[in-house]
């Protein structure tokens, strides 16, 4: 079955002085879907963003929204559009349903329109019982089901979110993901940034891995995570003098595929974990290398993005957001 483009991305790139953060994207958002861009910081998932709903011109290349061109048809894009960024720079001693208010006449609501939108939106988020504190006495997870609120009011077709969950603690994240996957199921399209891979793994229908500016994979969560084929063995080596001798010694064995070094030890592709293991401790007992750990486990997304990036998403990137 064919399934509605609702965005379309041809060989988008932006540079701003010298530095291309977005170079040459291409990738399709289907109607109804939660599509994440997952990557660390300065990788270029907000600058993709803030292309695709119009604050930024690219370089070079297009994007359509809903078939309507970001830079010719701007103003059609953003009619039909809700965003979320990472810090909405409203003034925190409105109360929430001022926030709201305040929106509402933005978008040119009829005064009847934006009291029942809005009645209906405060209700939505669970916030009915706190509207009309000021928005700075909310806790984080309230001020982000505000903002989330706000994306919402102009009542789009598809919202973006720009890291949705960034600083929250655990329950207030857990309830913005039963937001997001609420209006997936009232058929709306979402497109979100995070680095957050458990965020991504758990919400996402599909998902670009972008790093440096440039997309390294693409695909379902679950359908990447297979195509890496093979289970994971971790080591951790107490003297980490001897890693590069223990990774010569298994790599070739029978039932491992990759050897890869790691800050304190190896990560060991293998087909089979009952063939790889024994080899593994054989050739760690041969050498005199000690094992503080070892951990087995099937593929994991960070694992995916290790793979196709060459580092680990926890990485410290010393780069701004881009």
């Amino acid at each position: 079955m064919d399934r509605a483009i609702a965005i379309e991305v041809s060989h988008l790139s932006k540079s701003y002085d010298g530095h291309t953060a977005v170079d040459d994207l291409s990738f399709q958002v289907y109607a109804g879907e939660i599509f994440g861009l997952l990557g660390p910081n300065g990788a270029g998932k907000s600058t993709t963003l803030r292309t695709l709903i119009t604050l930024l011109h690219p370089t070079s290349g297009s994007a359509t929204v809903l078939g309507h061109d970001t830079v010719r048809e701007a103003d059609r894009v953003r009619q039909m559009i809700g965003y979320v960024p990472q810090e909405r720079a409203i003034d925190r001693f409105l109360t929430g349903r001022e926030h709201l208010e305040l929106l509402g006449a933005l978008y040119h609501l009829s005064k009847d329109d934006a009291r029942k939108r809005i009645g209906e939106l405060l209700k939505l988020v669970e916030l009915e019982a706190h509207a009309d504190r000021p928005a700075k006495t909310y806790s984080g997870g309230m001020k982000r089901k505000l903002d989330i609120a706000c994306g919402l009011l102009p009542d789009p077709k598809i919202l973006f979110l720009d890291e949705p969950t960034l600083g929250l603690d655990v329950q207030s994240r857990l309830r913005i993901w039963d937001y997001v996957r609420m209006l997936k199921a009232r058929g709306m399209t979402v497109v979100m940034t995070t680095n957050y891979l458990d965020e991504a793994d758990q919400l996402c229908d599909r998902l670009a891995i972008i790093d440096g500016g440039k997309i390294k994979t693409l695909g379902a969560p679950a359908e990447l995570k297979i195509a890496l084929g093979g289970d994971i063995v971790s080591l951790t080596i107490k003297e980490t003098g001897r890693i590069p001798a223990l990774a010569a010694a298994v790599t070739n064995q029978p039932a491992i595929r990759t050897v890869k070094t790691t800050a304190n030890g190896l990560d060991i592709r293998v087909d089979s974990a009952e063939k790889a293991i024994p080899a593994i401790l054989d050739a760690a007992n041969r050498l005199d290398c000690r094992l503080d750990f070892i951990d087995y486990h099937r593929p994991r997304l960070d694992d995916v993005f290790i793979a196709h990036t060459g580092r680990s998403i926890k990485d410290d990137v010393p780069a701004k957001e881009g």
